[in-house]
């Protein structure tokens, strides 16, 4: 069956990851169209790293911070980058581009979800942020579209995505009000839906593939620290998602994170998360 293959990685910067091996991955990978986040670089620095790919990027405001590009084999229909109130600053942390599913419309994002940090002011321009981005989840999942919200995310939704969960309860990532906003937006759409935080809100009726496609199983992780044996102990977090509407979910199939066979072998602190969509 004929589809489109999306991945999305965190590259925990575009120079560093071609240098530690990227290529072997992309090389063996077939993919069509790869989301970036944490790019950390400009414009040369992308188009060096993948020549012959269609490049779309929203560089963030302070240079060697975040940065979201999406790379692909045949250029976007069109990209935005707009997000958000005009006095928040999302610079590197969201873009869209649109292409073709077969002869159907498919919008993609790359998007980069800030860290945070528990009682702080970094913890603010999270919340602003995941306010926005449950804005713009209503807007393009209108119309029964094909809808594609993918990237480091920076939350992990349930306990089945942080291996160490009991221990990182009060810590950004997954503080109750954030894992809220997931039960929020995977929540069937029109429903009131109470987060694991007792708030109230509808639901936006998005499909996390990567749960779905595992069921109710540990994992599998994305990220892993750098701290100890983190890696090879597979003590990690699922952060980095493919959010699809459900015209979208319906098609998807094949999900996949890519992770490194050894430690050694790493290119970044996260792994690809790989999904194709058919047509």
């Amino acid at each position: 069956m004929p589809h489109l293959r999306v991945a999305s990685v965190n590259v925990n910067g575009i120079r560093a990851a071609v240098r530690n091996g990227m290529h072997t991955w992309l090389d063996a990978a077939d993919v069509d169209v790869l989301t970036l986040q944490e790019v950390r670089g400009q414009d040369e620095h992308l188009e060096a790293a993948f020549p012959g790919w269609s490049v779309v990027h929203h560089e963030a405001t302070a240079k060697g911070r975040a940065g979201v590009a999406i790379v692909s084999r045949e250029p976007a229909l069109a990209s935005r980058t707009d997000f958000g109130d005009e006095d928040f600053d999302s610079a590197g942390r969201w873009i869209e581009a649109d292409f073709l599913l077969g002869q159907t419309p498919l919008t993609v994002v790359s998007a980069y979800v800030h860290t945070g940090e528990a009682d702080t002011p970094k913890q603010l321009e999270k919340w602003r942020f995941l306010d926005a981005m449950t804005t713009r989840l209503g807007q393009l999942a209108e119309n029964d579209a094909l809808a594609l919200v993918t990237g480091d995310l920076n939350v992990g939704h349930r306990e089945l995505d942080i291996k160490n969960w009991r221990g990182n309860r009060t810590k950004a990532g997954f503080l109750p009000r954030e894992r809220a906003y997931f039960d929020r937006f995977l929540g069937a759409v029109g429903e009131e839906i109470t987060g694991v935080d007792g708030s109230v809100g509808p639901g936006l009726g998005w499909i996390d593939i990567g749960r779905t496609a595992h069921g109710e199983i540990d994992g599998p992780y994305t990220w892993w620290s750098m701290r100890g044996k983190a890696f090879d102990n597979d003590s990690g977090w699922r952060i980095d998602y493919h959010l699809a509407t459900p015209s979208l979910a319906a098609r998807a199939g094949g999900y996949h994170v890519a992770r490194a066979a050894t430690y050694a072998e790493r290119w970044s602190d996260h792994a690809p998360v790989i999904v194709d969509y058919s047509y």
